[in-house]
């Protein structure tokens, strides 16, 4: 091959390149809002569950698949102990502790309810005066 021949050659990976990439560099945004609430659920005689349900809005400009939604409670503790709200962080969430949103169209809702996000444990039989810290997040 002549350097004639090479040099197209280059110029045409080189366009080709160009064109693959700025045809990708135009990213359309995927946004979601969210409306929650969180539900006290008595497991057992001394045990306690939050539970969570609510709506996820699609703000952003492209319709979104796959949404999987999931709770964390940051003022939780990771260690057993009565009287105490805990989570497991290093545990994988099971089915029951998250939820999937299968399609939200733009501008559209849909809905999810998951179970488990936090436990406590009482040593009598009494219903939690209140849910943990305000420091949820979704």
């Amino acid at each position: 091959m002549n350097n004639n021949s090479r040099l197209i050659l280059y110029i045409a990976f080189l366009i080709i390149g160009t064109s693959i990439l700025f045809a990708c560099s135009n990213p359309r945004k995927a946004g979601c809002g969210e409306e929650q609430e969180f539900v006290i659920r008595q497991d057992s005689p001394n045990a306690y569950v939050m539970d969570a349900r609510g709506k996820v809005k699609n703000i952003g400009e492209v319709d979104v698949k796959n949404v999987v939604v999931t709770g964390y409670c940051r003022s939780c503790g990771q260690t057993l102990a009565p009287g105490r709200w805990m989570v497991s962080d290093d545990i994988e969430k099971t089915p029951d502790q998250k939820s999937v949103i299968n399609y939200i169209p733009v501008g559209q809702e849909g809905t999810f309810s998951f179970r488990g996000v936090a436990f406590i444990y009482n040593t009598v039989a009494e219903r939690p005066k209140e849910k943990p810290g305000k420091k949820w997040k979704s």
